[in-house]
């Protein structure tokens, strides 16, 4: 499903009265770009959480090695990254969305950004896969803002781990419907408290004792596939 986004996304209703306007307060033209971005899972069993798209000036949502913000940790944990949005926004934030429904396996989901041109705006993508107890993936920070109309890219992506909570899977941890556990939790248990490449589910029939996930809920790299493209 495509959605779309206008900034400032407070004023979405006012410029879909204005459509066609694009005139600053002084009278001078404003240039609008639009970026496409299209998220498919390609997981067999690991339902996506509704995706966060983010443009922006600066600042990275994470950094493999350093510790996650407890923004991102509400993402990995509990699939919500509303605290993450507005942690983008306030570093510099041009416009965001996210998806209303999960993404299951094997689906996409489709999202069109309007902007004023930026050309340093950056591109954070982010989604969880639910069936674990704290894996993630996305893009953070990815440089959009030289793409010339017409450009295309494509990434294919590998889970993360957020590094905030153990790996048990353990009965109650596991928010997706797997377990149906609990999302976030603010104490941090994993002793690496690190982002990292995510080691991959074991479950139960692999010899994790307490585990409530399966073999089927096991994944490979890559887990996502981003497609950017410049439309205007």
């Amino acid at each position: 499903m495509k959605r779309t986004a206008i900034w400032p996304p407070a004023a979405a209703a006012i410029l879909g009265i204005l459509a066609g306007c694009g005139s600053s307060d002084d009278g001078d033209a404003v240039e609008m770009r639009t970026l496409r971005i299209t998220v498919a899972n390609l997981t067999a069993n690991q339902p996506a959480s509704p995706v966060l798209v983010s443009l922006h000036r600066g600042g990275d949502a994470w950094r493999a090695g350093s510790p996650a913000s407890v923004a991102l940790e509400r993402l990995a944990e509990g699939g919500d990254g509303s605290a993450l949005a507005a942690e983008l926004a306030a570093a510099g934030g041009l416009v965001d969305a996210t998806g209303s429904a999960p993404v299951a396996p094997g689906g996409i989901d489709s999202f069109e950004l309007s902007y004023p041109a930026a050309d340093d705006a950056r591109l954070t993508v982010a989604t969880m896969l639910v069936n674990t107890n704290d894996a993630f993936a996305g893009l953070s920070g990815l440089p959009v803002g030289m793409l010339e109309p017409g450009a295309r890219q494509a990434y294919l992506l590998a889970a993360l781990d957020a590094g905030t909570e153990d790996n048990a899977e353990a009965a109650g941890s596991v928010p997706g419907p797997a377990d149906g556990g609990e999302g976030f939790n603010a104490a941090r248990d994993d002793v690496r408290d690190a982002v990292r490449v995510h080691a991959g589910v074991v479950g139960r029939q692999d010899g994790l004792a307490g585990s409530v996930l399966e073999g089927k809920h096991r994944f490979d790299n890559p887990v996502l596939r981003v497609e950017i493209e410049r439309v205007r």
